[in-house]
């Protein structure tokens, strides 16, 4: 081979070479550039994420958006909302407030305990009973059962004074009553089924239509309103209240929570 021809060989082979470098350059490029592209747009991707989850947080809930919905007064309510649920004989001098919240376990308890013993002094004449619903459950839990349940016992009460008392007795019975740490009364159908339970309930289509359309979730947030603004001094559920004054059981703390402990502290409410 000739020394031109030798030199020719080497000059194309370092061509070669060179071309082979560029274009394995320009690979390398397009990759990096193609990485590059696809973080972005996976940041991009996770910050819309982001920006969408942090939107839709901050949307309003349904219980938020519930305060613009019309008030619906349930019948036998007074008071401007339609707070104001008294039941009993109105020939009874004195009036007994009770405070409860739907998901309370000690209501519960009391209800199943003392129920009995309020029903029969109702109907006695004894004393009238001034319901003040609360549903703090719901913001400590937290959950919507309470607001819910209460929305129901509007709509109870708005059949009659006796369908609500029913359906309340119903809510806290012992098989009926959840856990407060499960949110079972959020459930509308669990509402209805308890419900059936009442046969004042279970034959309106006027009290399913409302617990199913939430006709009365306004008046439930007002309601609760009522107990978070109360002038009683009450904190907590269950409570109670005649002549002004916070009754208490034997430890002088507590709400009665035993037929002996409530039948002595509103026998002295009643004679003060």
């Amino acid at each position: 081979m000739s020394k031109r021809n030798s030199q020719a060989s080497k000059q194309a082979a370092r061509e070669r070479i060179r071309a082979q470098q560029e274009a394995e350059r320009r690979r390398e490029k397009r990759k990096r550039s193609i990485l590059v592209g696809a973080s972005i747009l996976g940041v991009l991707a996770i910050a819309g994420g982001v920006s969408y989850a942090v939107v839709q947080n901050n949307k309003p809930g349904y219980w938020d958006e519930a305060k613009d919905k019309k008030l619906v007064k349930p019948a036998n309510t007074t008071g401007e909302n339609g707070t104001t649920v008294v039941v009993g004989k109105a020939s009874a001098k004195k009036t007994l407030k009770v405070y409860e919240d739907p998901r309370c376990p000690v209501c519960a308890s009391f209800e199943q305990a003392v129920g009995p013993t309020v029903e029969k002094d109702l109907k006695e004449g004894k004393y009238k009973v001034q319901f003040i619903g609360a549903t703090f459950l719901d913001r400590n839990l937290p959950g919507e059962g309470s607001r819910n349940a209460m929305s129901a016992l509007g709509a109870a009460l708005n059949v009659s004074p006796d369908a609500f008392l029913a359906y309340k007795k119903a809510l806290y019975s012992a098989d009926n009553h959840p856990n407060e740490q499960e949110d079972k009364f959020k459930d509308d159908d669990l509402l209805l089924k308890i419900a059936n339970e009442v046969p004042e309930l279970k034959k309106s289509a006027a009290f399913k239509k409302a617990v199913e359309d939430g006709t009365y979730d306004r008046w439930a947030l007002e309601m609760s309103k009522t107990f978070d603004d109360n002038k009683d001094g009450v904190e907590g559920t269950p409570a109670f209240v005649m002549n002004g004054k916070q009754l208490k059981g034997a430890d002088g703390k507590n709400a009665p929570m035993s037929v002996q402990e409530f039948d002595k502290a509103v026998g002295e409410q009643l004679k003060a």
